[in-house]
């Protein structure tokens, strides 16, 4: 499967019925397996995943896992129907969703109400994990699976953050960008500096796109 292309023109995507994501509080309890909430992002040690042994002889005590992190500031900006995210810790620019049908969505102006991202794509980092920190006290939001090869549409929810805290992820969990609540969003990004990145088309792959609510009526608790 080819790498995925991350800067496009909406209308390169094709039409595609969406399925609605649930719309999580993030909270102690909803968060465990996926990660955990942070207070203070500077003191928060991301974890390292150990190179992993390839046959019958093992990997030397310390050694593996030494590359330790990198950190820089993620932007969430709308352009119109057209969410972009722009990572400064990898040097990653991306179209995050749309908020409307990709055929009609316009980066130049606002055709549609900004109550949802129609999510196409997802990854995950085999490497480490991955610290998101609000830097504006704004609410945002994460969509996220479990870890797996054998993601489905249906294992995706998307943990609502307000803003006073920060979202820390493991290392293999499903994950996207973070989509700010509002038009523009700035977050403190942390993760493993070797980035390796295991991606999934949602479109391509099981013909839909992933509705991801922004408004707060949608939020359920666990």
């Amino acid at each position: 499967m080819n790498a995925p292309e991350y800067i496009f023109d909406a209308a390169t995507k094709p039409s595609l019925p969406w399925q609605d994501v649930p719309l999580i509080r993030a909270t102690e309890d909803s968060v465990k397996g996926y990660g955990c909430l942070v207070d203070d992002p500077a003191g928060f040690e991301i974890e390292i995943t150990r190179w992993p042994q390839q046959g019958w002889r093992p990997i030397d005590d310390g050694t593996g896992d030494e590359a330790g992190h990198v950190e820089g500031i993620f932007r969430g900006e709308w352009q119109g129907d057209v969410l972009f995210g722009k990572n400064e810790a990898v040097g990653g620019h991306y179209v995050l969703g749309w908020s409307t049908d990709p055929q009609n969505a316009s980066s130049i102006r606002q055709t549609a109400p900004r109550d949802q991202v129609l999510l196409w794509h997802m990854n995950y980092h085999p490497d480490g994990g991955q610290m998101f920190y609000p830097l504006d006290n704004e609410p945002f939001i994460v969509p996220v699976a479990l870890p797996g090869d054998n993601l489905s549409p249906d294992k995706v929810i998307a943990f609502w953050c307000d803003g006073t805290r920060g979202l820390y992820i493991h290392a293999g969990i499903w994950h996207e960008g973070i989509f700010p609540v509002g038009d523009t969003g700035r977050f403190l990004d942390r993760q493993g500096a070797v980035h390796a990145r295991v991606s999934a088309d949602i479109g391509r792959e099981f013909g839909v796109y992933l509705s991801c609510p922004l408004d707060p009526a949608a939020i359920r608790d666990l």
